[in-house]
């Protein structure tokens, strides 16, 4: 099971301060000292940097290409990818819920670690550091456009379905929770001719529905695996 690396590395950057590195993969679960501010201003580095390298890269594409481009290549799914190819999950410190819960394979705790580690890239050497890490890892997909983003959960766990001859997944909101401005979506997916049933949480259904699809992903591939 998972849990926080003492490492001083993490996206091919060695960490001076490697504090800054274990607060970015500490999940709020674990306790105050979390990567949420980190991933606040991570975000922020991220979707500009990926701005620039799209405005350089694609000259003719107007302005509503561009942001659907970034779209594609900044977003939950494509962000938790990277974060799932760097192996952030095996690095990440989860409070004992969020381990029991597989929360090192959840989509929105990869994304939110990954741009935490962006931030912390960016405290511990500077704009340039950041810069050029964040453009090696998003330049070949922002070169091929949209077709190069990596696919949804919902989207994976279709084709792997349908690639099997198996029935689509059927989704269902179980409870919704909070006050308007605040709420949190559980929904629960099902694939019956395997007997999987995963839920997952997100801040709208939609983003609700691609953790479950996560969740569910990763057992249909235990059971094809096992049958």
């Amino acid at each position: 099971m998972p849990v926080a690396s003492d490492a001083s590395h993490a996206l091919g950057h060695p960490f001076a301060t490697p504090a800054l590195l274990a607060q970015a993969l500490t999940h709020r679960s674990a306790g105050h000292h979390n990567n949420e501010r980190l991933e606040f201003l991570g975000d922020a580095l991220v979707n500009l940097i990926v701005a620039e390298l799209i405005f350089e890269q694609h000259p003719r594409a107007d302005e509503g290409e561009m942001t659907r481009l970034r779209a594609a290549l900044v977003n939950g799914n494509a962000l938790a990818a990277i974060a799932r190819d760097a192996d952030l999950g095996d690095l990440l410190h989860l409070g004992p819920g969020e381990l029991k819960s597989g929360g090192f394979r959840r989509d929105s705790i990869l994304a939110d670690a990954f741009e935490a580690v962006i931030a912390a890239i960016y405290l511990d050497a500077g704009w340039a550091a950041c810069r050029e890490i964040v453009r090696a890892l998003f330049e070949k997909m922002s070169a091929q456009g949209t077709s190069a983003a990596p696919k949804d959960a919902k989207t994976r766990l279709q084709e792997r379905l349908q690639a099997s001859g198996l029935a689509l997944p059927v989704y269902e909101l179980v409870a919704s929770r909070g006050d308007d401005h605040a709420k949190t979506f559980e929904v629960e997916c099902r694939v019956d001719a395997l007997g999987v049933r995963a839920t997952g949480t997100g801040s709208t259904r939609r983003g609700a529905e691609q953790s479950a699809a996560q969740q569910a992903l990763a057992a249909v591939e235990t059971e094809l695996a096992d049958g």
